[in-house]
């Protein structure tokens, strides 16, 4: 008989791997499903490795936004609630995507369901388009047979998460815009406008004053050696990507950015109310406690925050209140800290953490609203302090040099 190696995930969210004999990859699949387990790949021994219900290489990648998934969310939810099959559903759904390669998914999907697998697991086969929250939700709907309702649910939570996000990126925008702007003006002056300057004053053999020869040098700096300069820039930007995708450079980036004078309490606040909708969107739908914090921690975006909350998993499968190792954590404020321990006690835990979400929402978008507000005149100034100095320095010796070309004459 044949012997298959296979990695899977538990129900539990844990992975699990190892070997077994099965008559071919069929029954592998079937043996591990009966075990609870999610099958993720299957391979015989000394033969290629098979993705149950996977996509073929020649599918188009694809490309969902968050607009996108909350309208096929919410419209699977409808036609689930008004009594149409599953798999009929999702093929008339794929029939309507735009998204080629999201079709080809759901087409895919639809076969998996068709041969017995799971809604979720059939899901859980396509994690770019189909989040860890997205597939344990679904679990958690088919579970307790309300899917529908937990499908509205989740379409409410990418919602929300998705206006916050557009809330910050359009805020943000402005600045980021000025910024560019300030500094190419700056440089466009520097290298184009200066210099002409430069020429005319030595060709008149011109006294400067200090600001101007500052002015010219700097210039004449950036005019000699802007390549380099400019090749520096390149490889540090590149340094610091990569140095941030290692584990210990992305933690202590975001460490940093925790720390940050303006923008680190601002970040503070938009990863605790990530984690608080989260948290209580997955317990709300009948996630278990161990596998929802491992998704939130998952998904909160800073590996700060990860660590705290994975810290706080472990002392919960350990039985100890999770309010008691969120509080060691100084990126959870007292007043968290208290209502997740209040929540505990009184069996109200996702109630409070949605008000908890809630708080920090409105508390995201005041902070951003007075950045902006506050932002936009600093840049205006820094722009016309710029622009100013160097005219000024440009211009400076012009109404002197009558007076040199005079005493020259003379």
């Amino acid at each position: 008989m044949p012997r298959f190696k296979y990695s899977a995930k538990a129900a539990d969210g844990g992975s699990a791997a190892g070997t077994l004999d099965a008559q071919d990859a069929g029954d592998a699949l079937g043996q591990l499903r009966r075990q609870g387990l999610i099958p993720l790949a299957v391979e015989e021994e000394g033969k290629a490795r098979s993705r149950p219900g996977g996509k073929s290489r020649r599918d188009p990648r694809p490309r969902v936004s968050s607009d996108d998934l909350v309208v096929f969310t919410r419209q699977l939810s409808t036609m689930i609630s008004a009594g149409v099959p599953i798999m009929e559903s999702l093929a008339i759904l794929a029939d309507q995507v735009e998204d080629k390669g999201f079709r080809a998914a759901l087409n895919r999907v639809v076969e998996s369901i068709r041969g017995g697998t799971d809604l979720s697991e059939a899901l859980s086969l396509y994690p770019k388009i189909f989040p860890a929250i997205y597939v344990n939700m679904v679990k958690a709907g088919e579970a307790s047979g309300k899917l529908d309702e937990i499908l509205v649910r989740l379409a409410e939570y990418q919602e929300a998460a998705a206006h916050l996000k557009r809330e910050v990126k359009s805020a943000m925008a402005y600045p980021a815009i000025s910024l560019f702007l300030i500094l190419g003006i700056t440089v466009f002056l520097m290298l184009y406008v200066v210099p002409i300057f430069q020429k005319l004053f030595m060709s008149l053999h011109a006294t400067l004053p200090a600001p101007t020869v500052l002015v010219l040098g700097v210039s004449d700096f950036l005019v000699k050696n802007w390549m380099w300069l400019l090749g520096g820039l390149v490889l540090l930007v590149v340094g610091f990507i990569l140095y941030r995708r290692t584990p210990k450079g992305r933690y202590n980036v975001d460490a940093a950015l925790l720390r940050m004078p303006v923008f680190g309490p601002l970040t503070r606040k938009i990863a605790l109310s990530r984690f608080s909708r989260t948290f209580a969107t997955l317990l709300q739908s009948g996630v278990p406690m161990l596998g929802a914090l491992e998704i939130v921690a998952s998904t909160s975006g800073n590996q700060v925050l990860e660590k705290a909350i994975l810290a706080a998993r472990e002392g919960v499968r350990q039985g100890d209140p999770l309010a008691a190792h969120l509080g060691r954590s100084p990126v959870f404020p007292p007043m968290v800290v208290k209502m997740i321990a209040i929540g505990e006690k009184t069996g109200a835990l996702e109630t409070l953490l949605s008000k908890i979400s809630e708080f920090y929402d409105q508390q995201v978008s005041a902070m951003v609203k007075g950045l902006t507000a506050l932002i936009e005149p600093i840049l205006i100034s820094v722009m016309g302090v710029i622009v100013g100095c160097v005219v000024s320095a440009i211009f400076l010796p012009i109404f002197t040099l009558p007076a040199q070309i005079g005493r020259k004459g003379k």
